[in-house]
C-alpha cells in the first residue's frame, strides 16, 4: 500500500487510476482494476441510460472495491445519469468536461467524490473554486482528445495553482513514472492505454496486437477524425482520412452520427442538443460539430468489432513503449514493486531500478 491524497479520498488501496476510455473501460475492466487496489472508471458516454445502470450494478456484483462512472458533463441527460449514480451509491464521479457548478453540488450532497479531467491549468483553477474534489490533469503525452502542453509542464503548474489532490495523466505506464509524478506533487496517475493493453481488457486481441506491435513513432495525432487534435495510432483509416476531401468527410460524419443515435439510444432533439452543448464548450465551428460525430462509431469499429481497417484506436505515447498483457492485477502489483524499489534506491543515493 501506499497512502497518499487519493487514496484516502476514495479509499482504495494504491494511487492508479484507470481512466474511462469509451467502449473499452466496461465492468470486467472497471472491476478487475477494482479488485487489484487501483480506481477503476466505467466509461458511460457510449452506454443508454438503462445500461449505465447495469454496468453499474454488474461491476458490483464483481467486487466490493470503490470503482467511479465517468460521465460526459455536456450531455443532455446528464443530469438523469448523475442521479443514476446518485440512486447506486457510486463512490466517484469522473468527467472529461468541467461540470457545472450544480451537477457538482449535487453529486457533493449525495457523497460522490468529484474528479474533472482537464487539460489547462485555468480549467483545474475553475472546476477546484466550483468544489471538485480532485481533478485528473492530463498532458499531451495522452490517448484521445489532447492539448499540446506535456504533462510535466502542465502539471507542476495545476499542483502549484490548486488545494485539490491533483492526479497525473497522459504518458504514465509504470512504477517509475508513479514516483515522478508523486515527486512534482502529485497524489497518483491515471492511466488508459497502459490498462487497455491488459488480459482483462475487452479489447480483440488482434486490435491489442496492433498496439503491441507499435513503436513511439507510430502514435500520431491527427485533425481528421473529428476536427481537433487527436492522439491515436497511425493506420490505412488514418491516413485515408486525411486525404478525403471535406465533402466525403462529411458524409461519412452524417452516417455514423445516425449509427451512434441507434447504438446510444438518443432521439434526434438529444443528439442536436448534444452538439450544441459541445460546440459552446469546446468552442468548435458547425463542421468541427458534424465531424465529431466520427468519433464514437470510428472508435467502436476497432475497439469492439475489430474492424481496425473500419475504425481508429485511440492510443497515448505510451503504446510504443508497451510490450505484454498483464492482468490488472499484474499489472497494479509490478507499478507498485517497481515504485517502492525506486523510493528504495533514491534513499540510498543509488540509481533508479530499471523496468
Amino acid at each position: 500500500m501506499m497512502e497518499t491524497a487519493l487514496t484516502r479520498l476514495v479509499g482504495v488501496r494504491h494511487p492508479v487510476v484507470q481512466t474511462g476510455m469509451g467502449w473499452v473501460a466496461g465492468p470486467r475492466l472497471v472491476s478487475a482494476v477494482a479488485e487489484a487496489g487501483a480506481l477503476g472508471i466505467l466509461a458511460s458516454a457510449t452506454m443508454t441510460r438503462e445500461r449505465l445502470r447495469d454496468a453499474i450494478r454488474e461491476v458490483r456484483s464483481r467486487t466490493g472495491a470503490p470503482f467511479g462512472v465517468n460521465l460526459r458533463a455536456d450531455a443532455g441527460d446528464a443530469a438523469d445519469r448523475v442521479r443514476i449514480l446518485l440512486e447506486e451509491g457510486v463512490r466517484v464521479a469522473s468527467f472529461a468536461l468541467a461540470p457545472s457548478p450544480e451537477l457538482i453540488a449535487e453529486l457533493k450532497a449525495g457523497g460522490v467524490v468529484v474528479i474533472p479531467s482537464v487539460g489547462a491549468r485555468r480549467h483545474a483553477e475553475k472546476v477546484a473554486a466550483w468544489g471538485a474534489d480532485a481533478v485528473i490533469v492530463q498532458g499531451g503525452e495522452g490517448g484521445g482528445h489532447t492539448g499540446e502542453v506535456a504533462t510535466s509542464v502542465l502539471l507542476p503548474q495545476v499542483v502549484d495553482a490548486v488545494r485539490i489532490p491533483v492526479v497525473a495523466a497522459g504518458g504514465f505506464f509504470d512504477g517509475r513514472g508513479l514516483v515522478a509524478a508523486l515527486a512534482y506533487g502529485a497524489a497518483g496517475v491515471a492511466m488508459g492505454t497502459r490498462f487497455l493493453l491488459t488480459s482483462d481488457s475487452t479489447v480483440p486481441d488482434a486490435v491489442k496486437a496492433r498496439y503491441l506491435a507499435a513503436t513511439v513513432r507510430d502514435v500520431t495525432v491527427t485533425r481528421a477524425v473529428d476536427g481537433l487534435p487527436h492522439r491515436m495510432l497511425r493506420s490505412e483509416l488514418v491516413d485515408a482520412l486525411e486525404r478525403s476531401g471535406r465533402v466525403r468527410a462529411f458524409g461519412r460524419a452524417v452516417r455514423e452520427a445516425a449509427r451512434f443515435r441507434r447504438l446510444s439510444g438518443l432521439g434526434r432533439r438529444q443528439l442536436i442538443r448534444d452538439g450544441l452543448a459541445l460546440r459552446h464548450a469546446k468552442e468548435l465551428s458547425w463542421s468541427q460539430v458534424l465531424l465529431a460525430a466520427n468519433t464514437p462509431m470510428l472508435l467502436r469499429s476497432a475497439m469492439v468489432d475489430g474492424r481496425t481497417d473500419l475504425g481508429v484506436m485511440a492510443a497515448g505515447q505510451v503504446a510504443g513503449v508497451i510490450d505484454d498483457l498483464p492482468s490488472c492485477a499484474e499489472l497494479v502489483e509490478r507499478v507498485m514493486a517497481q515504485a517502492g524499489e525506486v523510493i528504495g534506491a533514491l534513499r540510498a543515493g543509488g540509481a533508479p531500478m530499471r523496468s
